[in-house]
């Protein structure tokens, strides 16, 4: 598991784009029969990935958890981004097809990862936070989540979010987590921008075609910087930074946030006149 310490909301102002990269870019998710961990000192967030290939794949504790298996204190939120799949969670399986979702519950101590078809593996997305109670677990359909369409295409951000999990949807103790798809010929994500000051958020982008790329946009409003992110990486966001994004193609991304509520609006819109 890698440790990861973001630099702060003032020395992030001093750094190149390697230095920026190292702190809030993860580019190392889904290798192949690998189970990837990070755990950021952010609100303690662990992202995570499991590719099953050729095996299956299980999540085990880590070291730096001092825990006697993974969710002993954790809850965690998997979207499978790649071909169809299979979980189970205590002897319970949840097949999973292309961005289904599953919540999994504090105190569950066997969860295993596996692929249905070897040619188009399942591609697992996870993120973990500290959990206060136990929640079941919940298999969760992209087709029947509650879903928003926003933007236009005059605006270049015609889009829809669906929202996984949240009050309204599959429960938990702090994690809300979903995605959002962007119609072809728009590339504006959460523009005009805004922060959250009462919780953290991490960006996957997937579906981003091989020769495209997204300059992710972050910092504070009015000192802002940009990371170039290409297909299946991940951006940590931190409660002072705007997360905003502008691709050369349409692309999707898995959002997922975790600390003081779980109010989707609760966000501080930014003034675009100070944008710099």
């Amino acid at each position: 598991m890698e440790i990861r310490y973001s630099a702060d909301d003032v020395r992030y102002q001093r750094m190149n784009a390697d230095e920026l990269r190292s702190s809030f870019l993860i580019d190392n998710l889904f290798q192949k029969d690998e189970i990837t961990l990070l755990y950021s000192d952010i609100d303690r967030v662990i992202v995570g990935s499991a590719s099953p290939v050729t095996q299956k794949l299980t999540l085990s504790s880590a070291e730096e958890l001092a825990a006697e298996y993974f969710t002993q204190r954790r809850e965690i939120g998997v979207i499978n981004v790649g071909g169809r799949g299979r979980i189970t969670v205590d002897g319970n399986e949840f097949r999973l097809e292309n961005l289904d979702g599953l919540y999994i519950g504090r105190g569950n101590h066997v969860i295993e990862f596996e692929t249905a078809d070897q040619s188009s593996p399942a591609l697992f997305y996870f993120l973990s936070y500290p959990a206060h109670s136990d929640l079941p677990t919940v298999h969760i359909e992209r087709a029947k989540v509650e879903s928003v369409h926003l933007g236009s295409q005059d605006e270049a951000n015609e889009r829809t979010i669906r929202k996984y999990i949240h009050p309204g949807g599959a429960q938990s103790c702090q994690l809300v987590m979903g995605c959002t798809e962007l119609a072809k010929g728009s590339i504006w994500n959460t523009m005009p921008v805004h922060t959250h000051e009462r919780r953290m958020e991490v960006y996957l982008y997937i579906d981003v075609p091989d020769k495209a790329v997204v300059f992710h946009f972050m910092g504070k409003p009015s000192e802002t910087r940009h990371i170039v992110v290409r297909n299946r990486q991940a951006v940590i966001s931190p409660s002072w930074s705007i997360h905003s994004g502008a691709g050369t193609s349409n692309y999707t991304f898995v959002w997922g946030m975790g600390g003081e509520n779980q109010e989707f609006g609760d966000m501080q819109h930014s003034d675009m006149a100070i944008l710099k």
